[in-house]
């Protein structure tokens, strides 16, 4: 009986070394191939992302040359404005002056009209005085009453004469007065026009150049929104391997769960088989099944003892400071961004506890602890998730893209174990 019963323990041990056995080339099978599509998905992320940085790169640079060119574009549009407000007012000037070159012209007829009466005027006195000779002169002369008579009558001839001389050099001298005025008027004109001309071909160039730059800009506005498009597509991309990562890490781990919960039930199947051989290894086996409990969740009262003297509501607190803050996949940073595993490994490691980087090497961290003994700052364990209990039935957790770090209920996912790691 004692080698059938050692035959039979023999038995049994074997099985829970084949189940045991089983469960690891389950477990690796399953990480093989959930690693394949992971890593696929990894790579063509970051491509994804390399495409996506470059573009950024790009359109930084379009966007930056399109301010460039906006500065110019304004800068000319002033030089336009500008130009086009003297064009108005040199119009205004060419009107007054044509108006004063008017007035001179009017003035030069009626300067020209007297000096035609004076000339006129002394011409019929000179034709008299010729056709009549000296005779009338001598006569009047000899016709004197006396010598004062005779000086008046001389005197009078005399200025008769510088008079008709004097209003002709005047009216002379006016009529030349006014042409050169028209003719200063003119040349004023004159450079006007040609600096009207000048006005003209500035605006012209100056309109030339806005249609370039324009041209220009509308140019950088398709690059512009090629560019952003593209990036849009690299982003959607980006975010679809990150979908198809958590996906296939949620299956990895709850296909990791699922196989260990089966190899646990064969060992508590088979040390069930072995405690009906004989009541002293039932005792052993059943103190074995209790201590081999992976999740913490088949068994109740499991509140292993605390092996450091940090507290788990300084963790809760310390995690806390970062509610709000958002969530990057692979992110390693607390304020700029981090995912749910770094998270938990950073807070814990502002308390000097070294944990692994994955979410799924946490698993076997510490102490199995049940649900029902959970206390502030135990790890609770999710397929492809961690986060930090907070007691209460709250968690604080690194949770997603759109929910950032945040607070939530610690049984809104199936639990796969909660370990004590303080």
């Amino acid at each position: 009986m004692k080698f059938l019963r050692a035959m039979k323990k023999l038995k049994i041990k074997k099985q829970i070394i084949a189940a045991v056995m089983a469960c690891v080339l389950g477990i690796g099978g399953i990480y093989s191939v959930h690693a394949s599509v992971i890593n696929d998905a990894k790579n063509k992320k970051n491509e994804a992302q390399q495409e996506l940085d470059n573009l950024n790169s790009q359109i930084d640079e379009i966007q930056a040359a399109q301010s460039d060119l906006q500065e110019e574009m304004d800068a000319y549009d002033d030089q336009l404005m500008a130009l086009l407000t003297d064009m108005d007012l040199l119009e205004h000037d060419i009107d007054a002056k044509q108006g004063e070159i008017d007035q001179a012209n009017a003035d030069l007829e009626v300067a020209q009209e007297k000096e035609q009466t004076q000339y006129n005027a002394m011409k019929t006195r000179i034709r008299y005085m010729y056709e009549n000779g000296d005779s009338n002169y001598w006569e009047a002369m000899m016709g004197a009453t006396s010598i004062t008579d005779l000086l008046n009558r001389v005197e009078y001839v005399s200025e008769v004469y510088d008079y008709d001389r004097k209003q002709l050099n005047a009216y002379q001298e006016t009529v030349q007065q006014v042409a050169d005025l028209k003719d200063q008027l003119d040349a004023q004109l004159a450079e006007m026009e040609e600096l009207k001309i000048s006005y003209e071909d500035q605006a012209s160039s100056l309109q030339a150049l806005i249609a370039e730059k324009s041209a220009a800009m509308d140019d950088f506005d398709a690059q512009l929104a090629s560019a952003k498009s593209l990036a849009s597509q690299y982003a959607n991309t980006i975010k679809q391997q990150n979908q198809i990562i958590a996906n296939e890490q949620a299956r990895q781990a709850a296909e990791e769960a699922a196989a260990r919960r089966a190899a646990q039930q064969q060992q508590q199947q088979n040390a069930g088989n072995q405690s009906n051989t004989t009541s002293s290894d039932t005792n052993t086996s059943d103190s074995g099944s209790a201590s081999g409990s992976g999740t913490g969740l088949t068994s109740s009262g499991l509140n292993p003892a605390h092996t450091t003297n940090v507290s788990g509501s300084d963790v809760v607190a310390f995690a806390s400071q970062y509610v709000g803050y958002p969530y990057v996949y692979g992110g390693n940073s607390l304020t700029e961004g981090a995912d749910c595993s770094y998270f938990v490994m950073a807070c814990f490691g502002q308390y000097g506890i070294s944990l692994p980087r994955n979410s799924y090497s946490m698993q076997s961290c510490g102490q199995a602890v049940s649900y029902d003994c959970a206390q502030p700052g135990d790890i609770i364990c999710y397929p492809g998730h961690v986060a930090i209990y907070m007691g209460n039935g709250r968690i604080v957790h690194a949770s997603s893209p759109t929910n950032g770090i945040c607070y939530g209920s610690a049984t809104y996912r199936t639990i796969l174990t909660i370990r004590r790691v303080l």
